[in-house]
């Protein structure tokens, strides 16, 4: 995750959630004293003085600190837009503080909770969602079975929903009450539905269904209408702000309840401005990455005075958030060789970029590259037999098997990515001690980009396989066929052809995911066959970035806590994962006059 020209508005989606520094985080950069309102009243005013520091000029809202949790971390540009399926655009909150899913996802616990449904089942090819009763829209009308069958048949008749490929097989959705009703033609994508239920925001049939076409996906939905715990109270250029919800159904229903009145995301700065803004007291809740921020965690063991959070108390600190790849271009010579692809992952130490780059921030990748969250799917004994690890020995022996004759090979981060630019280094490094001869370039986002799905590179870093549910989404990425002339949607990006594993791939999405022992046959033999093939070499775990500041809030999401869930803010996290735990289980840090 980082800021650089040509990206998306919202930087986690041109990274996949991803890494970056853009300056080296120094103590001694940051400020000791807070700028934040500390007003007692309960109404909030403008005063350009008296807001938080946001990296930007100009009047903007501010609101009582004691009742306001400041967050920052995700977004790069104004809020303009609380369209949840308008992906990469919409402000951060638009997805879980204003719109809901039908389940929630844990990967912590690997556990789906019923949300806006209350149940959820299968019967031979239909499938019958149970709407929660008792939920309000924020303009008083209720939540109805209506509007999740609306929400259902939108994706499958706008081909430009963002969750139109998750509802292909459907062949109808009809509701009755609060009772729907989805029919499946044939097989029905197991998989894909599964991820529909728990990542696709329901929406108002009453309002998506006076909109146009591209209304419905792209429109700024300015005035936003939701079942979530907070509605919108302003947006500026620098900040967007949410107020709670008194008649939230979650409370009666669920018992949970936000002990804060607004919820400010600030629009980020550099990273220097991001730390400056936590240290001071200015955001209690980053989600941005801060080099360094392990060193203050765990400065004088602890008791130096920051009073920073981190998901684990020592390293890796993080959650893995997805995995960073060595992208071979395997339609190109000496990359569509097996052998010099075992060279480079033989020839890699993962676990010392891991280190030198992130300080023990972010994890080493196993070879499978498959999440930490996914290891109930990793087949141990495929591993033993075909897994890689650091050994340049065996890697002079693959290269000397490869033709490779020490040629120049290009290897490519986008300019500005400081710590993919550091991690490049090291692995040029690495590689030439086995004799590779690696030629480092930094083109800018865009033109890197390019560069993937057009072909017109050698070797890159890419992570594109984020955080989900099941391994189905790292092997479509790894295996998706045909392979085209510009490879779009992040699939297979390596142009790595092999219709048996992309067979594989789809069998597994047409399985239902309670057949647990043939789902676990067949990612073994993914498992073995990209262990045998390395389409990609796995490298490291970019990390679910979070800092918390108990400086006004207290009890942040941590590992072995009552409050062991999502600490990131980021799309499809708060929205579908279990983030809005998370703010509930926090507690105001009681403040004494100075």
């Amino acid at each position: 995750m980082r800021p650089t020209k040509g990206m998306t508005s919202r930087r986690w989606r041109a990274a996949r959630y991803g890494t970056a520094a853009v300056a080296v985080i120094t103590v001694a950069a940051v400020s000791a004293c807070s700028s934040g309102s500390s007003s007692s009243s309960g109404s909030a005013k403008s005063s350009a003085s008296a807001s938080p520091s946001s990296g930007g000029g100009g009047p903007i809202t501010s609101y009582p600190r004691s009742q306001t949790l400041y967050t920052s971390g995700s977004a790069y540009s104004p809020p303009t837009n609380w369209n949840p399926l308008n992906f990469g655009n919409d402000a951060t909150g638009t997805q879980g503080l204003i719109y809901e899913p039908l389940f929630l996802y844990d990967p912590i616990k690997s556990t789906y909770t019923p949300w806006l449904a209350s149940a959820g089942a299968w019967n031979g090819t239909t499938y019958t969602i149970t709407v929660r009763s008792g939920v309000k829209w924020s303009d008083g009308q209720p939540l109805t079975g209506a509007d999740v069958a609306y929400t259902i048949n939108l994706a499958k008749t706008n081909a430009a929903d963002p969750f139109a490929t998750n509802v292909l097989t459907v062949a109808s959705a009809t509701a009755s009450g609060n009772t729907v009703t989805v029919k499946f033609k044939g097989t029905p994508g197991y998989t894909d539905w599964q991820g529909f239920l728990w990542k696709a925001a329901v929406l108002p049939q009453h309002i998506w269904s006076k909109l146009s076409a591209s209304q419905q996906i792209t429109g700024a939905n300015t005035n936003p209408v939701g079942t979530g715990p907070m509605t919108l109270a302003s947006a500026s250029a620098q900040q967007v702000a949410y107020q709670t919800k008194s008649d939230w159904w979650a409370t009666s229903a669920l018992g949970l309840s936000f002990k804060f009145k607004y919820l400010v995301d600030v629009v980020n700065g550099s990273n220097n401005q991001e730390l400056g803004a936590l240290t001071a007291g200015d955001v209690d809740w980053s989600n941005n990455f801060l080099p360094g921020i392990n060193n203050l965690v765990t400065a004088l063991n602890g008791n130096a005075g920051y009073g920073f959070k981190t998901f684990y108390p020592k390293s890796p600190y993080m959650l893995s958030a997805n995995t960073v790849w060595l992208e071979p271009n395997t339609s190109k010579a000496p990359m569509n060789n097996v052998n010099f692809r075992k060279a480079l992952a033989y020839g890699l130490n993962p676990g010392a970029i891991a280190q030198t780059v992130y300080g023990g921030i972010a994890r080493p990748s196993t070879p499978t590259g498959l999440l930490p969250t996914l290891n109930q799917y990793v087949d141990q004994s495929v591993v033993a037999q075909y897994g890689f690890s650091y050994n340049p020995a065996k890697a002079k022996q693959f290269l000397a098997q490869s033709g490779y004759h020490g040629q120049a090979i290009t290897l490519q981060v986008p300019d500005g990515w400081t710590d993919w630019m550091q991690g490049i280094q090291v692995i040029q490094q690495e590689l030439s001690q086995i004799g590779i001869n690696i030629q480092l370039i930094y083109p800018q986002y865009p033109a890197r980009t390019a560069n993937i799905t057009n072909g017109t590179y050698d070797l890159a870093l890419d992570n594109n396989a984020g955080l989900d549910s099941t391994p189905w989404s790292y092997f479509q990425r790894v295996y998706a066929l045909p392979i085209q002339p510009h490879q779009t949607a992040q699939l297979n990006w390596e142009r790595y052809s092999s219709p048996n594993d992309w067979a594989l791939v789809q069998k597994a999405g047409s399985t239902p995911l309670t057949d647990t022992a043939a789902l676990k046959t067949i990612y073994s033999q993914l498992e073995s066959d990209f262990l045998q093939q390395l389409p990609q070499i796995p490298v490291w775990y970019n990390g679910a970035w979070f800092q918390g500041s108990t400086k006004y809030w207290q009890s942040y999401p941590s590992s072995g806590t009552s409050n062991e869930n999502m600490p990131v803010m980021w799309e499809h996290y708060l929205g579908s994962m279990t983030t809005v735990y998370a703010l509930a289980n926090l507690k105001p840090v009681p403040q004494t006059s100075s």
